[in-house]
């Protein structure tokens, strides 16, 4: 099963997804499973994600320092069995963007709720954000 979690820049909550999906997953010998993320917008390509994810992850005992941000591309469309949009607004514009002919699950990460964005609040919005994206892994790999 491959895993595509977006958000809009690739900077605070889809590379923390990923790096916790690749972690709990490894550490409960799970296998099979391959994790990935990626932002709707090009703003951040290239760069670290939010120093504040960081540190976030790191709190919680995931490495987050080697992460590069990146932008979504038509070929992820293929490439991933499901894509996992962490709030409303990505999942529509994931849906806007699905090219011809792509098949992949597109849905919401947390079901019927919104991982928030944390990029203009408060520092505790990145501790939420983690508890938030740990249950949602947890329950992923669950089935």
């Amino acid at each position: 099963m491959k895993v595509l979690f977006v958000d809009a820049g690739n900077y605070c909550r889809s590379p923390a997804a990923e790096i916790v999906a690749r972690s709990i997953a490894a550490r409960a010998g799970v296998s099979g499973w391959q994790f990935g993320s990626a932002g709707l917008k090009d703003k951040h390509v290239g760069d670290t994600a939010d120093p504040r994810s960081i540190t976030a992850c790191a709190e919680r005992g995931y490495d987050l320092s080697a992460f590069r941000c990146r932008q979504i591309s038509d070929a992820d469309f293929q490439i991933f069995d499901l894509i996992l949009a962490m709030d409303r607004d990505n999942l529509s514009q994931l849906e806007s963007r699905r090219p011809v002919g792509a098949v992949v699950t597109i849905r919401l990460f947390l079901g019927d709720r919104e991982v928030p964005d944390p990029y203009y609040g408060e520092a505790d919005g990145f501790a939420s954000m983690m508890m938030q994206i740990e249950q949602g892994v947890r329950h992923l790999l669950a089935g």
